[in-house]
C-alpha cells in the first residue's frame, strides 16, 4: 500500500515489524503500590509519642541537685503525682535511709532500692525521682534504657560541687556523704557522671536556677506574672 494511504487521517501508521531474533522489552504494566504493614506505619511516629507506660519523667542526679524539689514543681506543672524511691524505701522498710545503712548495710539498701525503682517505673505515671546512687545497679540501668527507648524522658539534673555543697551540708540523712561531704561528693560524682550522662535523654544544669524555674524549663511553661520565687 502506498505511503500516501498510511498518512491519511483516520488510518494509524502501522508499527515496523519486530525482528524475531532481537529481544523485546516486556510490556509496561502499572504495579499497585505495596501495602505498608501497620507496624511499619506507626513505628515512625512512636518516638514522638509519650511512653505508653511508665512515668511522665524520671529525674536522676547527685545529692544536692534538687531532684525531690524539682519533682514537686514539675508534678504541679503537669498536674500529675510525684513519687520518690527513697520515700518508698522508708515506707516499705519502716526505717530511715541512714538507719538502713547503719544497721543493715549498703548492700541491703541497694537491694531495696533496685526493687523500689522497678516497682515505681512499672506502676507510676507521674514524675519519679531516684536516689543519687540508684543508677549504679546494672539492672536499673537496663530498665531506664528500655524506658527511654520507649519514649520515656530521663532527665539528668546536673550541678557543680560549689552549688551542691550548701544544699547538702552535713545532713546525716545522706549516709554516703558522712565524713568529708565535699570530698565524698566529688568522688561520687566523678564515678557516677558517665552513667548519668549515658542514661539521660536530656540534661538540665541546676547551678543558678531555683527549683520552680527548673520545673518551668523542663515542662516548657512560663512562670505566672507576679509568681513568688523560691
Amino acid at each position: 500500500m502506498p505511503d500516501s494511504v498510511n498518512s491519511q487521517p483516520g488510518h494509524p501508521k502501522p508499527e515496523p515489524p519486530k525482528h524475531p531474533l532481537v529481544a523485546q522489552p516486556p510490556p509496561a504494566s502499572v504495579q499497585p503500590p505495596a501495602l505498608m504493614p501497620d507496624s511499619a506505619r506507626t513505628s515512625s511516629t512512636q518516638s514522638s509519642l509519650p511512653p505508653a507506660a511508665g512515668p511522665r519523667a524520671v529525674l536522676i542526679g547527685p545529692p544536692g541537685s534538687g531532684k525531690s524539689t524539682v519533682a514537686k514543681g514539675l508534678a504541679r506543672e503537669w498536674g500529675v503525682a510525684r513519687r520518690d524511691t527513697d520515700d518508698d524505701i522508708v515506707r516499705t522498710s519502716g526505717k530511715s535511709i541512714s538507719d538502713i545503712f547503719l544497721y543493715d548495710g549498703e548492700a541491703t539498701f541497694r537491694e531495696l532500692e533496685v526493687a523500689a525503682v522497678a516497682a515505681a517505673i512499672a506502676k507510676h505515671r507521674g514524675v519519679l525521682s531516684l536516689g543519687g546512687g540508684a543508677i549504679l545497679d546494672e539492672s536499673t540501668q537496663a530498665l531506664l534504657e528500655s524506658y527511654a527507648a520507649g519514649g520515656g524522658d530521663v532527665i539528668f539534673l546536673d550541678v557543680s560541687l560549689t552549688a551542691a555543697a550548701p544544699r547538702v551540708g552535713l545532713n546525716n540523712a545522706r549516709p554516703m556523704l558522712v565524713g568529708n561531704p565535699r570530698r565524698q561528693w566529688a568522688e561520687l560524682m566523678e564515678a557516677r557522671r558517665p552513667i548519668y550522662e549515658r542514661l539521660a535523654t536530656r540534661t538540665v544544669n541546676t547551678d543558678h536556677l531555683n527549683a520552680k524555674r527548673i520545673a518551668h524549663e523542663i515542662a516548657g511553661t512560663s512562670p505566672n506574672d507576679g509568681e513568688a520565687t523560691e
